[in-house]
């Protein structure tokens, strides 16, 4: 199964199984495993130090013990923090995993959404780092159209085509974002294999 070639429509848990587990850590994506899940939707950042990282706000205050911006905080700084108290004292110690943890731990088992968090036109590298641990991981796998890598933002979609033309791409729209994201209009800059609407925009 993969994105691009299925006979039905797929279940992508949204940041895990993130009603009974903390999402965007390690245990809402076992537990999607669990469920049944086809597939899994996460969020990716760049770390003040160039890594990338799964946590969905730009800042860690929500859902970690923290405060502060990621982009602000090393890879050392942000793996010290606990991602699961704040959802259920059961889930004390987990942390804010990389990209390269999840591909390791669920991406034989799972088809993998990554969104990527930039929203700036600007080049900050977040493209070119997210495909380097892509590719890293595929070495030797066959994984061909599993994992999707989409995003509002019609730039940054544009960069990955530019580096990597062989992973699809998919542009995500929803009406209470500024007006130029709130449809497709911005498509034509970027070439994509699918269009994300917000599930409100869905009849």
């Amino acid at each position: 199964m993969n994105f691009l070639d299925h006979e039905r429509t797929l279940n992508i848990a949204h940041r895990g199984a993130s009603s009974v587990a903390p999402a965007n850590t390690l245990a809402a994506f076992e537990k999607a495993v669990e469920l049944g899940a086809d597939g899994i939707e996460f969020d990716v950042h760049l770390s003040a130090d160039g890594a990338p990282v799964v946590i969905h706000n730009f800042t860690v205050d929500e859902t970690t013990n923290g405060s502060g911006r990621v982009a602000d905080m090393s890879l050392a700084q942000l793996e010290e923090l606990d991602a699961g108290s704040y959802f259920d004292p059961a889930f004390a110690g987990e942390r804010i995993p990389t990209l390269a943890q999840v591909l390791e731990a669920v991406g034989s088992r799972l088809l993998l959404n990554i969104e990527l968090k930039h929203f700036s036109p600007r080049d900050n590298g977040l493209e070119r780092a997210v495909i380097a641990q892509i590719e890293q991981y595929q070495r030797g796998r066959d994984n061909d159209n599993r994992i999707l890598l989409s995003s509002f933002n019609p730039f940054s979609l544009r960069r990955a085509k530019k580096i990597a033309p062989y992973i699809p791409v998919g542009l995500l729209y929803a009406l209470e974002l500024p007006l130029p994201l709130r449809r497709a209009w911005l498509a034509p800059l970027a070439p994509h294999e699918a269009r994300h609407p917000k599930h409100t925009m869905v009849n």
